[in-house]
């Protein structure tokens, strides 16, 4: 399978960037994309306004994904774990409630 996504570690400054990177990661396996919808509920009319968080949360969620995409991608697991706080709701243990 040839993947179309960016894989420069640069992309370690922008959480959108990260984001997007995973977005390319999974529509480059339609497998592995329509679980992403199946277990975010997310229809597919809808990812554009979902796709950012809704895939961060889905990535962070399984652990073998996460890594999967860091070694596919060569972002480290913190870049992506950056990310993904970039694009959650503040937790209770944010301050940010």
């Amino acid at each position: 399978m040839q993947s179309n996504f960016k894989t420069s570690k640069q992309l370690a400054a922008d959480p959108h960037e990260t984001a997007i990177a995973v977005l390319g990661w999974l529509a480059d396996d339609p497998e592995m994309f329509g679980r992403f919808l199946a277990l975010t509920g997310v229809a597919p009319g809808q990812v554009r306004n979902a796709v950012l968080a809704g895939m961060m949360d889905f990535l962070m969620n399984h652990e073998p994904t996460a890594m999967a995409f860091c070694a596919a991608s060569g972002l480290s697991p913190e870049t992506v774990t950056a990310a993904w706080r970039h694009f959650s709701s503040p937790g209770l243990d944010s301050g940010e409630y």
